[in-house]
């Protein structure tokens, strides 16, 4: 692994290289410590911004709590404060409901 000074954004959603440039995954959820990523899924096959039921296997995406495990809509970005324990948002990740 290589120092790099570069910060690079990332976000659900978006596909995952190892370094010989060979999909690992799509990018599920952010956490404290890095990303989650859904192995073996392309991100044409995953939708983000859909109700489920329409069809098996889509989502939407929301944020959780890493604390107490509160879950929220995303429309309007993370609150500054878990409503439900407090705890900073921070501690607050992305996350793909079913």
């Amino acid at each position: 692994m290589t120092d790099d000074s570069q910060r690079t954004t990332i976000k659900p959603g978006q596909r995952v290289y190892d370094d010989d440039g060979t999909e690992l995954g799509v990018i599920r959820g952010l956490t404290e410590t890095g990303f989650q990523v859904r192995l073996g899924e392309s991100v044409d096959h995953l939708d983000l911004e859909t109700d489920p039921g329409h069809e098996f296997g889509e989502g939407y995406l929301m944020w959780r709590c890493d604390e107490c495990g509160e879950m929220g809509d995303l429309e309007d970005g993370y609150p500054e404060e878990c409503p439900n324990c407090g705890t900073p948002k921070r501690n607050l990740y992305a996350w793909l409901e079913d």
